[in-house]
């Protein structure tokens, strides 16, 4: 299997490597996961993003 391209955020820089060579911090895929209208953890997501909000007093 060959290897899948990887970005990292800090410098927006493209790379093979799980680990950005000029900034030393960790890559991740480029593209958003999947979408499925059978969104089988939705409800824990949006309990989790809940929680943040309260936390913050935002909600």
């Amino acid at each position: 299997m060959g290897a899948r391209i990887l970005y990292c955020r800090h410098c927006e820089k493209y790379t093979l490597e799980k680990i950005c060579t000029l900034c030393n911090l960790a890559t991740e895929l480029p593209r958003p996961p999947k979408f499925s209208v059978e969104d089988k953890y939705g409800q824990y997501r949006r309990d989790v993003k809940k929680k943040e909000l309260q936390k913050k007093g935002l909600y």
